[in-house]
């Protein structure tokens, strides 16, 4: 009913859209219109909201849904007009985003790229970098603009580490033994980066065992997974930094050779110069542990230093303290079955050739050891839930069981193998290599691999 009374509103006010107006004429009044319920005062915001309700075409919705964020007046308007559209009823700009990731079939008018644009390089000129010119035309993006959300922060506003001074174990005295760090060893070279500082900056780029690596930790989304920098093809090795950005709750990185943005959880450039040329950064195995233990598996381990040239509260269970004790997300992601596993629920996940994988968290409150298949790889994979520790190895036609020593496993022949970072080592010399994976919320891991991924049950 109020879609038709605003018609005939509309019709008595005689300023309908000319029918003989020709067509870029139309859409520039559009446009006019469509900046119009973004930036202007009540008067024309109310006069535009009015006449594209009217005019009844969805692709104005994107545009809405912005407004919906950016500005405080209109908040009713905006959302009657998203009923009538719609013919759903949402509450905030919240909901009206997670609808909209829904309803991907909707294109945006022409007009929502360019006041889009002017939103982001208002809050920060430095966003041309990334979206600016060409690079966020429709057709050049493998993400939706529509999707693709502002995180709170400027570009850098995160501050990745480059090469972040590291101190011998013994003299990381700042660090809790409970403490969770990430573990990374590579060629022998052991180091720990505490959560409680990785919070801050999200990212590190580093080179552990001559391999040139970087930590992509989305705090948001609970999965910090570590990217080899080098790419065939390539000759220096990518380092990356944090765009500002988020999409579906996720960070987008950016690299700093080329602008382009990526997918954090999937290691893909997804706009920009990169993208679209089958560039898939490769994962390398990383866990989380607690201090203790990482130390005392890896006495020669070294750790980051306080000392990392910024200004942090780096205090145990500072960082993001309120949002990690909640069960709410703080960015729009639609959310898939939780029936069995919730959306915060901590999950450990793998990706192989002809599939991917997700046992939760749960699985491992024992201490369990799950002989299991990922695509075309038999995998076994060790837990300790109270940790977040996980590690998965390659086990051939292999199975394993635990042993009364937990930093060892049993083989079905009775053989036991030491569990270390980069093999399963059995006492003949045997090796199975280390299996990459990394742990990530429940609804993180469902939102980007969803029916290709199998979940794991106690059964």
């Amino acid at each position: 009913m109020r879609c038709a009374f605003i018609m005939l509103l509309f019709i008595a006010s005689a300023t309908p859209f000319s029918t003989r107006a020709d067509a870029q004429e139309q859409e520039a009044l559009i446009a006019a219109r469509s900046y119009d319920i973004v930036f202007s005062d009540s008067v024309r915001f109310d006069e535009a909201l009015e006449a594209l309700v009217a005019r009844g075409q969805q692709d104005i919705l994107p545009t809405i849904v912005l407004a919906m964020r950016y500005r405080d007046y209109g908040q009713r308007a905006l959302l009657d007009a998203f009923e009538d559209l719609t013919g759903d009823r949402v509450n905030d700009w919240f909901d009206a985003a997670l609808w909209q990731e829904k309803h991907d079939q909707i294109v945006p008018h022409p007009s929502f790229r360019d006041i889009k644009l002017q939103i982001l390089t208002t809050i920060d000129p430095a966003f041309e970098r990334f979206l600016g010119g060409e690079k966020s035309d429709r057709e050049n993006m493998d993400i939706r603009l529509e999707e693709i959300f502002w995180g709170g922060v400027r570009v850098d506003g995160i501050p990745a580490l480059d090469n972040p001074r590291l101190v011998e174990a013994e003299d990381a005295d700042y660090l809790a033994d409970s403490d969770l760090v990430f573990g990374v060893e590579i060629n022998g070279d052991a180091r720990a980066y505490p959560l409680r500082i990785m919070g801050w900056h999200e990212m590190f780029n580093d080179v552990v065992g001559g391999v040139p690596v970087s930590l992509a930790y989305c705090t948001l989304c609970g999965s910090g997974i570590l990217y080899e920098g080098h790419v065939e093809g390539r000759r220096e090795a990518f380092t990356f930094g944090s765009s500002g950005f988020l999409y579906r709750s996720n960070k987008l990185m950016y690299d700093r050779q080329t602008d382009s943005l990526w997918n954090q959880f999937t290691g893909e450039p997804v706009v920009g110069a990169l993208k679209g040329r089958g560039i898939k950064l490769k994962m390398r195995p990383v866990v989380i542990t607690s201090w203790q233990k990482w130390r005392a598996e890896n006495p020669k381990t070294r750790v980051l230093s306080l000392d990392t040239g910024f200004k942090r509260d780096y205090g145990s269970g500072v960082v993001y303290s309120s949002y990690f004790a909640s069960d709410d997300l703080m960015f729009p992601a639609l959310v898939g079955d939780e029936r069995s596993v919730k959306r915060k629920d901590f999950v450990f996940g793998m990706r192989e050739v002809g599939g991917a994988k997700a046992w939760p968290l749960s699985l491992f409150e024992d201490g369990a050891v799950l002989n299991d298949k990922v695509g075309f790889k038999n995998v076994v994979v060790v837990g300790d839930a109270q940790t977040r520790t996980v590690r998965a190895y390659y086990r051939g036609n292999d199975t394993f069981s635990k042993s009364e020593n937990l930093s060892r496993l049993i083989d079905a022949t009775g053989r036991p193998w030491t569990i270390e970072e980069a093999f399963l080592i059995s006492d003949d010399g045997r090796k199975l290599p280390r299996a990459a994976g990394h742990v990530a919320y429940w609804f993180a891991w469902n939102s980007y691999l969803g029916d290709r991924s199998e979940l794991a049950t106690d059964e």
